[in-house]
């Protein structure tokens, strides 16, 4: 059995923080415009409410702050509850969301319960931190150099498909580093130049690929790879990729990230445009569709193989993750995987922040040729904060959408992930009337 494709990569998860499980209280915070969408210096309103049992706490107090996305903004107070509810009031002079966090405590003893919501104040204004390197084009150019110089020899190992309807295998390429390592699906009986190619690209963490997505879409009628982020052999016991965890993959974000030629996602990276050539070698191929989907890292991975190879036709980002490196620069947060070191005075240290800059989705959704795209955003996402991603989305030139899911954090709702499913689906039926 496999999961529907609304499930495949991302599962939704609670969006806020409220009491444990053993006692009766529950807190919840909402922008109290239902869009959570406002202009700078706009008064933006929160509501909080308050419940023992379902039943709303008739009087009380509860304690908040207003930060800026996570940053800090000099505004904090108490406000009064009656009958379940408290307003809370703020706003933000600049483009970029405003977080709050609300806490309340059932009696002077009892741990603090804790509530956090989001706004917008014009999101779709936030510009770049730092631009895009003079030599970004040059870079990555030499990059895709070194990788066409190495051949794929593409090894193909048949394994047992969840569906019948299905062939799968799993497959081996040779990229710069380590190798593309993923599961290869298609419709038995596929006919040459019939199928759209979906590459499915891993979130954080070290893990084998994913034979149920591969098989998931090409149940759909996809030609569909699914890849590991590490290029580590797939099938493994758990004990396997735990090992890797705690061992040579232990904190990878970090690695090598005050050098460009060194940074752990320039291998990462390549391996996407190798999939993608191995994908497109194919015979059953359509010629003109190649889709890119992934959440997290995986929605990283997404924006940058649209900016890396214009082959991409798609792609769907989901609160994607390595968004805006060098936010910090200018007082705004970046997004997982903080690549920049901050010093002792809390500034990016400038190796770090030049390196990083090569590495930003954002500075990649500026090369982005591909004819749409799909981002999620949570409002109250402290991974990936919703800022850092709408600094990417707003350097895309072409058609695009997002999602924004109000009361998310880093997670999908069954909305953001059905969106995201719907998107890819719309291109493939625009693309077969080309």
């Amino acid at each position: 059995m496999f999961l529907p494709l609304t499930a495949l990569l991302v599962l939704p998860l609670h969006a806020q923080v409220t009491a444990p499980v053993t006692s009766t209280f529950k807190v919840s915070a909402l922008a109290q415009r239902e869009s959570a969408l406002y202009h700078r210096g706009e008064t933006v309103t929160f509501v909080v409410k308050v419940a023992d049992k379902e039943v709303p706490v008739p009087k009380g107090e509860l304690e908040w702050t207003l930060l800026k996305d996570g940053l800090p903004l000099k505004q904090q107070g108490t406000a009064e509850i009656r009958d379940g509810q408290a307003t809370v009031s703020g706003k933000l002079d600049e483009p970029g969301f405003l977080q709050l966090r609300a806490s309340y405590r059932p009696d002077p003893k009892a741990p603090a319960l804790t509530a956090l919501a989001g706004a917008g104040i014009d999101p779709d204004q936030i510009a770049p931190s730092l631009p895009v390197p003079d030599d970004f084009d040059a870079f990555w150019k030499a990059q895709k150099a070194l990788l066409a110089a190495v051949p794929a020899q593409v090894e193909l190992t048949p394994v047992t498909s969840p569906v019948k309807t299905v062939e799968a295998f799993d497959l081996q390429a040779k990229s710069v580093g380590a190798p593309v390592s993923g599961y290869f699906a298609r419709p038995l009986e596929a006919k040459p130049k019939s199928l759209p190619i979906i590459l499915t690209v891993h979130g954080a963490g070290v893990r084998g690929s994913g034979l149920g997505s591969a098989v998931g879409w090409a149940s759909k009628g996809f030609l569909a790879m699914d890849i590991n982020a590490h290029g580590l052999p797939n099938g493994k016991p758990d004990e396997f990729y735990k090992e890797q965890t705690d061992g040579a993959l232990k904190d990878y974000r970090y690695m090598g990230r005050d050098s460009r030629d060194e940074c752990y996602f320039r291998g990462m990276f390549l391996r996407l445009v190798r999939a993608i050539d191995v994908l497109t070698a194919r015979p059953e191929w359509d010629g003109k569709t190649v889709v890119v989907y992934g959440s997290s890292q995986g929605g990283y991975q997404a924006i940058v193989a649209a900016g890396l190879d214009p082959r991409v036709t798609f792609f769907s980002a989901g609160v994607p993750a390595g968004c805006d490196h060098s936010g910090m620069a200018v007082n705004r947060i970046a997004g997982w995987p903080k690549l920049v070191a901050l010093g002792a005075e809390g500034k990016p240290e400038a190796k770090g922040l030049e390196t990083a800059r090569y590495f930003d989705a954002m500075n990649f959704a500026t090369r982005a040729k591909a004819s749409g795209c799909c981002f999620t955003v949570g409002f109250i996402d402290t991974t990936c904060p919703p800022s850092s991603v709408y600094a990417a989305y707003n350097q895309i030139k072409g058609a695009k959408q997002i999602e924004n899911d109000v009361p998310s954090g880093h997670a999908h709702s069954a909305k953001s992930s059905a969106a995201m499913a719907a998107a890819v689906a719309k291109h493939v039926e625009e693309q077969k009337l080309k």
